[in-house]
Parts: C-alpha cells; sequence; structure tokens
C-alpha cells in the first residue's frame, strides 16, 4: 500500500503551462507509485529481470542497469543472481532519482552489489557485461545516439550476454495507436488518475519521450550486431525486448 504522501499527484491541479517532464526532487518522491499507476506490466517486468539473471548473470561479470532511476532492475539482478559474485552498476542523470535510491539502498539494510553512479549513460564504459538493462530508458535518449547507445553496449558485453530493452512503443497503424492509446488512457484511469491529470503528463511528455516502432528497434539492435531479438513481454504499447549476444 502506497503511503499516501507518496502518492503521485504531480499533475492534479490545473496548470496554465504545462513545462517538459523532467525527472527531479518531485518524481523521485512519488515515482514508485506512479511508475505503477502508469505503465501495465512494470512490476512483471521487474519480476521478470530478476529471473532472467539468475539464468543469465555469470561468475565475476558485471551488469549494468541503465537510466535505473530508483534502481529497481538492479535490485532484482542483484536479487536473482543468488550467491554469484558479480558488480551491479546502476546508473541514472538525475541526482533526485540517484540519492533516493541509495536511500532505499541503506534502508534495506543488507550486503548488495549495487554500486549506484549518477552520471550520463552514453558517458559509462561498458565492459565484461553478462546483463545489461534499459528498462524505459532509450525512449528518453535523443533519436541521433541511440544507436552510439545500443552499439557501445554490445561491445561491452560478453558472449552470450544479454539485454532488456524495455519501451513504449509507437504502432504502425494509425487505428491500432489509437486503440492502444485508448486502452492505456483507460488503465491509468482505473488506476486513479483523473483525466485532467492524464492529459497533463501526456503534454508534459510529449518533447521529452520520443517513441519509435518495434521494427526500429529490432533494425537497430541487429544493426548493431545481436543475432537474436525477441519481444518477451508486451502489454498494449510496452513492449519488453530480450537481445542475446
Amino acid at each position: 500500500m502506497t503511503d499516501d504522501a507518496d502518492k503521485d499527484r504531480l499533475y492534479a491541479g490545473y496548470r496554465e503551462e504545462v513545462a517538459d517532464f523532467v525527472f527531479d526532487e518531485q518524481v523521485a518522491e512519488v515515482f514508485p507509485d506512479m511508475i505503477r499507476r502508469s505503465v501495465p506490466g512494470y512490476a512483471t517486468i521487474i519480476n521478470m529481470i530478476g529471473t532472467l539473471a539468475a539464468r543469465c548473470v555469470t561468475q565475476d561479470s558485471l551488469c549494468y542497469d541503465l537510466g535505473c532511476s530508483l534502481g529497481a532492475a538492479a535490485m532484482a539482478i542483484d536479487r536473482g543472481k543468488g550467491e554469484k559474485s558479480c558488480r551491479i552498476v546502476a546508473v541514472d542523470n538525475s541526482p533526485a532519482m540517484v540519492k533516493r535510491a541509495r536511500q532505499y539502498q541503506l534502508m534495506k539494510g543488507e550486503p548488495s552489489s549495487v554500486e549506484f553512479v549518477c552520471g550520463d549513460v552514453l558517458d559509462i564504459g561498458i565492459v565484461s557485461a553478462s546483463m545489461v538493462v534499459l528498462n524505459f530508458t532509450l525512449q528518453f535518449i535523443p533519436l541521433e545516439k541511440r544507436n552510439q547507445l545500443l552499439a557501445a553496449i554490445y561491445q561491452g558485453m560478453l558472449p552470450g550476454g544479454i539485454l532488456v530493452l524495455s519501451e513504449k512503443i509507437a504502432l504502425p497503424s494509425e487505428s491500432v495507436q489509437q486503440l492502444f492509446t485508448e486502452m492505456h488512457h483507460s488503465f491509468k484511469m482505473a488506476q486513479g488518475y483523473s483525466e485532467l491529470e492524464i492529459s497533463q503528463k501526456r503534454t508534459a511528455l510529449e518533447k521529452v519521450l520520443l517513441p519509435e516502432t518495434l521494427e526500429t528497434h529490432r533494425a537497430r539492435l541487429k544493426s548493431v550486431g545481436f543475432k537474436t531479438v525477441e519481444v518477451w513481454f508486451q502489454c498494449f504499447n510496452f513492449v519488453s525486448l530480450l537481445a542475446v549476444k
């Protein structure tokens, strides 16, 4: 149950002008509630990242959670890897998110292999990686830099290493795009968001979150070297891909 103080009401009041969305202190404070009520299947994706880690993380390798927000994927990897010795590097360019992620880590009071880094994911050198996660991160990277990031990830991965890429996608068919958008809208209404909240949040994200089609993602992953690229989760226009080196 979410504490009332941690409930996402950021867009509940009318705004004359809606600024671009940023991952600031206000967002960090309510992010667990925001992501749970905004992204259908998010909890399932996180849980299955732990399941994938149990199978795919190798001894003495590195794992990366790029665009980690509060570190949910990184902590799932940490739980899933069991007794295997490996470093988990969780990176986000939002100081507010990284600060709160570190606080959550301390609150757990348990040994952890997760190292939180405040920085640009484009500047992180990927080395000896058996698992890399981009969980709803690539959609916030400028379009012209997405290939660069994926190429760097591929080059830094071990043979057999896996990349989990979760994204909100655009649909090639206008009618299906409309249907999925309406279904997502209904999902958020069912989670307690108002029409005003949904509308203002959408405006805030318009120039920040830039979705692409599933085929564009597949083609880009193949172009940087991944031979195996499969959808392992989808709900409406939210998709998670598994790419294997």
